[in-house]
């Protein structure tokens, strides 16, 4: 069985319903649902309760910083030191792939959510995209405040990269871009990690895998991601399925 580590199936472009319906055909044995701003949380969270199998995280992703409010961040506070559902704080982090962001913002809001994982005693899922070096420039400045770990969500940096984020207690997480045509970097990537850090997430329904790229993406073709995973570390299948269910298991305490 698979966990999908990063999903967005309260997209209304996706049927929840249905996705948690084939779970157990689709071989997924939890599947955790991201929140991106205050009410998708709420969102995650609502759908999270309607499956023992789901849970969630609560967060503010740096492409929506505009909306933070000190409120909705003392709720994200309350909700994950009572509600067993919410897992992790995030996704959070930094991204300067768009013009018009504000790097002082994102990186203050950024900041503000690893301390609210580290007052929660919860795991941070990160996003980066464009910004590696600020990334962890602010990771390790505030490295005291990570010890309940953390995820590099979608992981697109390079190996000594990687390196950081695993010095600091991090997972590096891969999505169906490991399997891409033009993914010629991962490889060497994989070869290199800790099996014991390695997770794999959908970001549904972005990103998805060979050969349905270009196409919606759902929790069920996160097999295509461990399939490429196997592949690349020459073990069986069945092995980094069960590597990487454990580690999910282990960073969320689920």
């Amino acid at each position: 069985m698979l966990i999908d580590t990063h999903a967005h199936i309260t997209d209304p472009k996706l049927n929840a319903k249905e996705i948690i319906a084939n779970m157990s055909k689709d071989n997924l044995s939890n599947i955790i649902c991201v929140g991106y701003n205050y009410k998708n949380s709420l969102d995650a969270l609502a759908l999270s309760k309607t499956d023992d199998r789901l849970f969630c995280s609560v967060g503010l992703h740096p492409n929506y910083v505009d909306e933070f409010n000190q409120e909705h961040f003392d709720d994200f506070l309350n909700l994950a030191k009572t509600d067993k559902k919410v897992v992790a704080i995030g996704e959070c982090g930094l991204d300067y792939h768009y013009e018009g962001y504000d790097k002082s913002k994102q990186q203050d809001i950024f900041i503000k959510q690893i301390e609210l994982a580290n007052t929660a005693k919860l795991p941070l899922i990160v996003h980066m995209r464009d910004a590696d070096l600020d990334t962890q420039n602010i990771l390790l400045a505030n490295k005291n405040k990570l010890q309940n770990g953390g995820i590099m969500h979608c992981f697109s940096g390079s190996l000594e990269s990687a390196k950081i984020y695993l010095s600091l207690g991090f997972y590096i997480s891969f999505s169906g871009c490991i399997t891409f045509k033009n993914a010629k970097k991962y490889p060497d990537i994989i070869k290199n990690l800790p099996l014991d850090k390695i997770l794999i997430e959908t970001d549904c329904p972005y990103l998805a895998p060979d050969p349905f790229r270009g196409q919606l993406n759902h929790p069920a073709l996160i097999i295509h991601t461990a399939q490429k995973l196997a592949t690349i570390l020459d073990i069986p299948f069945e092995e980094i399925a069960k590597i990487t269910t454990t580690n999910a298991k282990t960073l969320f305490k689920i």
